[in-house]
């Protein structure tokens, strides 16, 4: 079984590959809310996280080999604050599968009972009630609405004590005013730990795939994005005696250029001509990089995170105004068969993020 589970692992990968050849034009993509962090310990990780499995269902979403042994029958509910007038949810369930020997918690010693583990999820982000106007601002009457929704079927298997590989299938829907989209996407990951959890890693690529059903169609009929695909490698490290957790996330490595075109702007100390800012090389490279560190007892009762990501101060710091982009800040807590999280990061000067989570242990509930 670990074999076939193997095999499965590098045609996966390798049809990933092929895909990254084939695309020319990554970083043009549609429905960018599916980079929206889905949970309050994602935010305060910086957004993303791809190598960090610690029980939290939410985790599977960036890489789908995150998926544990102690996501059996747990359920996971997420609200997020980004706007006025908008909103952005989440909510999980998993469930492991196999052979039943002995019912009790993986310890990471051997193969796990249930070495299955699946898990369904739900994304909706609501931008709120529009009214119309002219190209001039004018209100013309009446109003209208704007929403993305976005399914998550996720699988993964333990193929050792050590090894996971996982894969998401990703329906996605969009509708804004009278236009809609429909398009298919999908995860593959894979998952490594050290037996004693010390060093973690984690590759996936996530969204790939392209619409079936675009917002629009040129005159030659086409119209049809690509998703916003994203290869992600991360490093996670616990420090032994200590209570300390480092992460590094490093995010859409199919691209070196993470910048938009005209965002930073110059003039011309010769015409006076505003130009395209060059980003020096070092700052590309830190852009692909998220940092963050934990401070997790053994027991793992509680956090506190801090995370650092570049690129997103990068592309919305204000050069005339001080602000905390691109910073984010957490915690959570356990307590008996309840997990609870909240995090804050800061979009703009004026604009902050506040994310809140509840996870319940249906399982031991029950018990």
């Amino acid at each position: 079984m670990r074999k076939c589970g193997l095999v499965i692992l590098a045609c996966l990968l390798i049809g990933a590959n092929s895909v990254l050849g084939q695309v020319s034009n990554a970083g043009r993509s549609v429905f960018s809310f599916m980079g929206l962090p889905a949970s309050s310990k994602l935010n305060a990780l910086g957004g993303s996280n791809v190598s960090l499995s610690d029980g939290d269902i939410s985790m599977a979403m960036c890489n789908p080999a995150l998926l544990h042994a102690t996501s059996h029958m747990t359920l996971q509910l997420n609200y997020s604050y980004y706007l006025p007038g908008t909103m952005f949810g989440s909510a999980l369930y998993g469930h492991n599968f196999g052979r039943s020997k002995i019912e009790k918690p993986y310890s990471g010693d051997g193969e796990p009972d249930k070495p299955n583990y699946f898990a369904v999820g739900i994304h909706y982000l609501d931008y709120g009630t529009m009214k119309y106007a002219d190209e001039y601002g004018n209100q013309t009457g009446g109003s209208f609405g704007a929403r993305d929704i976005l399914i998550d079927v996720m699988y993964a298997r333990q193929l050792h004590p050590c090894w996971k590989v996982g894969v998401t299938l990703k329906p996605v829907y969009s509708i804004y005013e009278s236009y809609t989209s429909f398009a298919i996407g999908a995860d593959v990951g894979a998952h490594f730990q050290t037996k004693d959890s010390t060093f973690q890693m984690g590759l996936v690529l996530q969204n790939i795939g392209w619409q079936i059903k675009s917002f629009y169609s040129h005159e030659d009929g086409t119209g049809h994005e690509i998703l916003p695909l994203n290869l992600q490698l991360g490093l996670t490290y616990r420090v032994k005696h200590a209570p300390l957790r480092f992460h590094l996330q490093i995010h859409n490595m199919q691209t070196w250029y993470l910048n938009y075109e005209w965002t930073s702007l110059d003039k011309s100390p010769t015409t006076g001509d505003i130009v395209p800012h060059n980003i020096p090389w070092y700052d590309m490279l830190f852009r692909h990089t998220i940092w963050s560190i934990e401070v997790v007892p053994k027991s793992e009762r509680f956090y506190i995170a801090l995370s650092y990501n570049h690129r997103r101060r990068a592309e919305l710091q204000l050069l005339d105004q001080r602000s905390l982009a691109g910073f984010a800040l957490g915690a959570g807590v356990r307590i008996k068969q309840v997990r609870i999280g909240f995090a804050i990061s800061q979009m703009t000067k004026s604009n902050f993020s506040y994310q809140a989570g509840v996870t319940l242990d249906i399982n031991s509930m029950m018990k």
